[in-house]
């Protein structure tokens, strides 16, 4: 039995922490598969063993911080190592731009070995052991992962868990039809029972990838594919499955990755009859997952991709007893932030940010305003119905605004996904382009580039007020527009979330040091909001936070209270100058200009915002501290 084995002290107490829940929840899993579980054991102290020096410090340090990750003065940025820098070593010689832009923590998308043509954008992984050949090898991770943790940076990487390319080592196997093999995946021999799946079980991508299930010609049977026909749903049910899964992102860990995305982790649990979408059994193989992380690596941290309404995203971080993912996406707040440019109408906002802000405070999320990913409507319908919003329409103006097709819309987005039998759509496009910046450079109009460059500041400095983890999308910190060259690529051109995909343009980063220019505003704007995120306690993880009436539709009010400071910021969603009508009793400062400025009926002019502050530890003007 596992608890028999000789391990070494660090290991062993580790384990004895988690041994009996771990072989509680891993038999109710697999039916009291002790073999299975002996095998498990062996295999996390195989990978402890392997974890290098370097990184064992690295855990040593953060297990005597464990809220290392939560600090108010963490900023991320995530990117295509493809796009960004070519490849890893690209990566690694632009770190000092990264460092500059105030990023501590890099996300890297996919770039695990993957068919050209048939990656999905490096998430159909074909060898988990491999870096795609044109972007390095796992030793240019592990080298970029070290020059990261010199300087301060964490490392964040996808793990594709429910599925692989058609062309994996075990997907080859299957096909060939090794039986053992096709049990690692969701085969069967005729329609018959996957035409049941898809009686309940929804469609991800209904136009490009319509079903749930693929025939494949040669095994002679159906495979699941959730996702797409070449990416294979994996079976958890199997324990070889789990096993060989979690060496993989171990393995990932001990070559210097920090952060787990786990990728699509509501599907990785099939049941006949369900949504096979976020099924108890998943919670079970989490929070084994984050037992096992904290046994072998326990500087690493789980962030969970839940895209689901927040009462089917917080169940992702577990309880605080028996905790699952340290980090989950704040993804209802991305949309709906995206809702109120289209609307000028805060209504909404304040009611998502209430539920937010209503939360345990160690529950930490990443918020962003664009990511790789489109932007899908998934708003509270049944709220906006109070207001006469009905789902269909409304989904028809916020791509309609956004893709410019509106009149007075300055925004240039494009529609992914696009399903007109059901009137639905998502939308593609960098942050700039769609503020406006994108039109207002192509008409040569100096005011509404004034106006849109402050519409793109003014929602940054949203994202830096909220409690978390800010992640900015690479190349926002200039600026950078859409990529239309995507359209002449055969490999892209059926995928429209290349918009935001584009290289970054290097030439236009040089801009950044120019105050005139659209990056240069842009860039040093926001690493002003970030130096003062970072030096405020107002700004900290376990702020108090609520919404402040503003008595004003168009201007939402946030409140912040931590150590004695409290902040009161004013975000105005409207084109014209608005006036927050609140009536605040102290004497605040305005953070940016360290000028006295009273919180009572505050003027904000259009698509602008406020951050003001009082301090109640003596201080008479606690914005003299910050400098520029």
């Amino acid at each position: 039995m596992p608890e028999d084995r000789q391990w070494d002290e660090i290991f062993s107490k580790r384990m004895s922490v988690h041994m009996d829940e771990m072989k509680w929840l891993y038999s109710e899993l697999y039916n009291n598969d002790q073999q299975a579980f002996s095998y498990f054991c062996d295999m996390l102290y195989e990978y402890y063993q392997a974890r290098p020096a370097q990184l064992r410090e690295w855990d040593a340090a953060r297990e005597v911080v464990s809220d290392w990750y939560t600090g108010n003065e963490m900023l991320g940025m995530l990117m295509y190592t493809n796009c960004f820098a070519g490849n890893l070593k690209g990566v690694r010689k632009h770190l000092d731009y990264i460092k500059e832009c105030g990023v501590n923590y890099i996300h890297l998308m996919p770039l695990l070995e993957s068919p050209e043509g048939r990656s999905d954008g490096g998430y159909a992984v074909a060898d988990f052991r491999k870096v795609d050949p044109k972007l390095g090898t796992m030793k240019d991770l592990y080298a970029l992962a070290c020059d990261c943790h010199d300087k301060g940076m964490s490392v964040c990487l996808d793990f594709v868990m429910n599925h692989t390319s058609e062309d994996h080592e075990w997907a080859v196997r299957a096909k060939e039809g090794d039986i053992e093999y096709q049990n690692r995946y969701f085969f069967f021999d005729s329609w018959d029972i996957p035409n049941q799946f898809e009686e309940t079980v929804p469609q991800v991508f209904p136009t490009t990838a319509p079903g749930n299930f693929t025939w494949n010609e040669q095994a002679g049977k159906v495979v699941m594919t959730t996702f797409y026909p070449y990416q294979w749903d994996l079976n958890y049910r199997n324990p070889t499955v789990f096993n060989d899964m979690t060496a993989n992102m171990l393995n990932l860990c001990n070559n210097g990755v920090d952060i787990i995305r786990l990728d699509a982790v509501p599907y990785i649990w099939k049941t006949l009859g369900t949504s096979c979408r976020n099924l108890p059994q998943v919670h079970t193989l989490v929070r084994i997952m984050r037992m096992a992380a904290e046994i072998v690596c326990p500087g690493t941290l789980l962030l969970g991709e839940v895209v689901m309404e927040p009462s089917k995203v917080v169940p992702y971080f577990g309880t605080l007893e028996k905790p699952e993912c340290h980090m989950l996406y704040n993804v209802t707040t991305m949309a709906t932030t995206w809702h109120t440019v289209a609307t000028r109408d805060v209504r909404l906002l304040k009611h998502q940010l209430g539920t937010i802000f209503a939360l345990p405070k160690q529950y930490t999320f990443l918020n962003y305003l664009r990511c790789h990913d489109d932007i899908g409507w998934g708003l509270d319908y049944d709220f906006l119905k109070q207001f006469g919003i009905e789902e269909v329409a409304h989904k028809k103006y916020l791509n309609d605004y956004f893709k410019g097709a509106w009149y007075g819309s300055d925004a240039r987005g494009e529609l992914y996904n696009d399903d007109p039998r059901l009137g639905d759509a998502r939308l593609c496009g960098t942050t700039a382009s769609l503020c406006g910046i994108e039109a207002a450079e192509y008409e040569q109009n100096a005011d509404k580039l004034a106006g849109a460059i402050r519409l793109d500041i003014m929602l940054h400095a949203f994202l830096l007020t909220q409690s978390g983890i800010p992640v900015l999308y690479s190349g926002d910190e200039i600026g950078q527009l859409n990529d239309y060259t995507y359209h002449k690529d055969p490999l892209k051109a059926e995928d429209s979330r290349y918009l935001h995909r584009g290289n970054m343009d290097w030439k236009e980063a040089k801009n950044r040091k120019d105050p005139e220019s659209r990056q240069g505003k842009i860039f040093s704007a926001l690493r002003r909001l970030e130096k003062i995120r970072g030096h405020y306690d107002a700004f900290d993880i376990q702020a108090d936070c609520w919404i402040v009436e503003t008595w004003n539709d168009h201007v939402l009010g946030i409140g912040r209270y931590y150590r004695g400071q409290k902040m009161i910021a004013l975000f105005n969603f409207s084109e014209f100058d608005q006036t927050a009508w609140i009536n605040e009793s102290e004497t605040y400062y305005d953070m940016l200009t360290g000028q006295e400025r009273p919180a009572r009926a505050v003027g904000v002019p259009s698509h602008d915002f406020a951050w003001l502050i009082t301090s109640f530890n003596g201080e008479e003007n606690p914005v003299k501290m910050i400098g520029d």
